[in-house]
C-alpha cells in the first residue's frame, strides 16, 4: 500500500510504502501464482489474522496476514490473460457446516501493518 501526500511545511510530494503479507487459498492461490508477477498491481479483500511466533532468539514475534477472499487485478493485462472480462476472481466457497456462527458486523478498512516493533514510524500525528 502506498501512501502520497505533500508535505504541509515544504511543499515537496511524499510517499510512505508499507508492505503486505497476504495469504492466497485453493483456486484462488492458483490463479494469483498464474498471473501475478512482481509489480503486479492488485485489489485484495479478505480477513485480517495475527499469528504468534517465535524467533531464533525465542522471542515472541507476531505477524498480522490477509487472508484473501477476492483478488482483482488492475492495470495492464500484456500477456495476462485472464478467464473474466474484469479481472476478478473470488475464492471458492468454504463447504456448509452443520451449525453455522452469527455473522460478525462488518469490519473497518485495514490499517498498515505495524514494523517490528510498532513504534519506528511513529513521528506523525494520530489519525483521529
Amino acid at each position: 500500500t502506498t501512501d502520497k501526500w505533500r508535505d504541509r511545511q515544504s511543499g515537496e510530494p511524499r510517499e510512505h510504502t508499507e508492505w503486505h503479507s497476504v495469504v492466497f487459498n485453493d483456486r484462488l492461490a492458483e490463479i494469483a501464482g498464474q498471473y501475478l508477477r512482481k509489480g503486479s498491481q492488485v485489489y485484495v479483500e479478505g480477513s485480517l489474522r495475527t499469528r504468534k511466533w517465535q524467533d531464533k532468539e525465542g522471542n515472541d514475534r507476531y505477524t498480522t496476514e490477509i487472508r484473501a477472499t477476492t483478488m482483482q487485478m488492475l492495470g495492464s493485462r500484456q500477456g495476462m490473460g485472464g478467464p473474466s472480462d474484469d479481472g476478478g476472481y473470488d475464492a471458492p466457497a468454504p463447504a456448509p457446516r452443520a451449525a453455522a456462527p452469527a455473522r460478525a458486523p462488518a469490519q473497518r478498512p485495514a490499517a498498515p501493518a505495524p514494523s517490528s516493533s510498532g513504534f519506528e514510524d511513529m513521528d506523525d500525528d494520530i489519525p483521529f
